[in-house]
């Protein structure tokens, strides 16, 4: 939300500086900059939209617009309210045809960011948010929109100090303050959240119901502490052999990992897709697992959010390494799709992790070091589901004041992506907490987001994005169900031709599925899923710490799925 559109009079300027690196201005010194820090009364449009009444508050924008065409700081929030309603064209519109009289403002290179974010083109948001804030370095919202597209490249570290910024420069805007908590310690998260949940923030009523859930969590945890998930067995390094999950008596459905949870079998489904590590009920009721705190679980499927809750598990054995206290996530129901659960590949995320389809086995070894580490950390099982820049915790907020020596440990907290000299071959790509999203270009023309889903059998598409390229066509014959059950919707496109990372495959009849709500929950365009038809005969090595990917192919070693 814009808040620059406020009077003059009401501004209350308080100096502070702000070291900024050359980078975000193009100079190669730090620069200090001295901003001022607003303090001003919300309009009644801007009320509307904190009450999350967007339609009223759209109504309202709209009239103060007719007496000021083109305003830049009127034209952002209605974008913002319009992004909201998930009307992107309508709020890319509007920003282009303000731009026209004002193709530098700030407010306005700032709100086409947002746009192109929101449509599944960071890389144009990149450029425009930096030209905003070569306009005007005092800008909080270009701050803001900077960070998460550093957090969206895996840079946490910057993107933090991005947050720390914004903050600095507006301390009352809600989208500022939602993601400045983020980098408190728990403590202080956990107060800033309730402060935060108690005040009207224009977020909808799906985003307020799993902010509290989160809060519940917080505070649950804080009255009954769990120790951090660790390892506990002597290898740090290790092969586990794929484990077959039948269709029927003659055909492999997908490919799971035999895992002892409180020395109780399970076999769950590898899966990209999926965060953390999700079970059924029953298998938490045969390893004995006790409810937490609750939650909820969403994926492909039309029945919506279902019910769920945070366990722990004492023991979790995945072959040769075993954790100890690790959380997991249940779903109230018989089995996950299916499944007695899934195992996300984020939960291996303290290692590199490949998975070698022609020779069906996982293999997990050690991350290359950063420059600053003289020891690869010992890996843990990130069963949370939580990525690098969310890892703040009380003693993570202390630092030390004494000289750092060559065998000083490395700064704890966010850090930013690292390529290893052995790397810079390999794809980034971008991600949003468990979700590795990579581009890829369809029959040669545009370039789309999908997300890297081995839980997925196939390659699938939205069908918006499908008529872009090829037909489509309604198909009732094909079921697909996910987490949140069965689509009601389903069809199939025409050839396509994928291309991503150093990979293509021609696909025909390609399964063609909303994703509208994806896509919402994560605020930017998902255009589908590369599934385990594409990926499933190449060997693929994910460093999840950096956000980078690796597939080889060799037609000698390849297999039929």
């Amino acid at each position: 939300m814009s808040y620059t559109f406020f009077s003059p009079r009401l501004h209350r300027y308080l100096t502070i500086a702000l070291f900024l690196l050359a980078s975000c201005i193009g100079g190669r010194s730090a620069l200090a900059v001295s901003c001022g820090i607003a303090a001003y009364k919300p309009s009644e449009a801007d009320q509307a939209l904190l009450h999350g009444e967007y339609d009223h508050a759209v109504t309202l924008y709209q009239a103060q617009l007719q007496q000021k065409p083109d305003d830049p700081a009127l034209t952002a929030s209605l974008a913002q309210v319009l992004l909201k309603q998930q009307k992107v064209k309508e709020a890319e519109d509007i920003v282009q045809k303000a731009m026209i009289h004002e193709p530098k403002s700030a407010i306005l290179l700032t709100a086409l960011g947002e746009v192109q974010y929101r449509e599944g083109t960071p890389w144009l948001s990149a450029t425009s948010v930096d030209d905003a804030v070569k306009s005007d370095i005092c800008y909080p919202a270009a701050h803001l929109l900077r960070a998460r597209i550093l957090r969206l490249n895996s840079y946490y570290a910057s993107a933090a100090k991005e947050i720390g910024i914004a903050h600095a420069l507006d301390p009352h805007d809600p989208r500022i303050r939602l993601q400045w908590l983020y980098t408190l310690p728990v403590a202080q998260r956990m107060a800033d959240l309730e402060s935060y949940l108690s005040t009207d923030t224009g977020d909808d009523p799906e985003d307020l119901k799993r902010l509290r859930l989160y809060l519940g969590f917080l505070k649950k945890q804080s009255d009954e502490p769990h120790k951090a998930c660790h390892l506990v067995s002597d290898t740090a390094t290790t092969t586990i052999p794929f484990a077959r999950i039948m269709q029927d008596a003659t055909r492999v459905r997908a490919y799971g990992l035999d895992v002892k949870l409180n020395d109780h079998n399970a076999r769950l489904q590898i899966d990209t897709g999926a965060g953390g590590l999700v079970i059924s009920r029953s298998v938490a009721n045969r390893a004995g697992l006790q409810e937490f705190t609750k939650t909820v679980s969403a994926g492909v499927g039309d029945k919506g959010d279902r019910s769920s809750y945070i366990a722990y598990a004492d023991s979790i054995k995945i072959g040769a390494l075993e954790f100890r206290d690790c959380e997991v996530k249940v779903v109230d129901q018989r089995n996950v799709v299916d499944n007695d659960g899934l195992i996300g590949m984020d939960v291996l995320s303290s290692f590199l992790v490949t998975l070698d389809y022609p020779m069906r086995t996982l293999i997990l070894g050690p991350l290359p070091p950063r420059p600053d580490e003289t020891a690869p950390a010992k890996p843990t099982l990130q069963t949370a589901g939580s990525s690098e820049d969310d890892s703040n915790d009380d003693s993570s907020s202390k630092t030390s004041s004494a000289a750092k020596t060559e065998t000083s440990p490395p700064p704890r907290g966010p850090r930013d992506r690292y390529i290893a000299p052995e790397m810079k071959t390999w794809t980034p790509v971008y991600r949003i907490g468990h979700m590795l999203l990579l581009p890829a270009s369809l029959n040669d023309s545009s370039i789309k987001l999908f997300i890297l889903d081995t839980g997925a059998f196939t390659t699938t598409i939205s069908p918006t994005v499908a008529r872009e390229v090829t037909k489509v066509h309604s198909d009732s014959n094909i079921k697909v169900r996910g987490i949140s059950g069965d689509v009601d919707k389903v069809y199939t496109a025409d050839k396509i031709t994928f291309k991503f990372a150093n990979l293509s495959q021609e696909v025909h009849d390609v399964v063609a599925i909303d994703f509208s709500d994806l896509s919402k929950n994560e605020g930017t365009e998902i255009s589908g899923l590369i599934g385990a038809t594409a990926i499933g005969q190449t060997t693929m090595t994910i460093d999840y710490r950096d956000s980078l990917v690796h597939f080889s192919y060799d037609a000698n070693r390849g297999y039929k799925y």
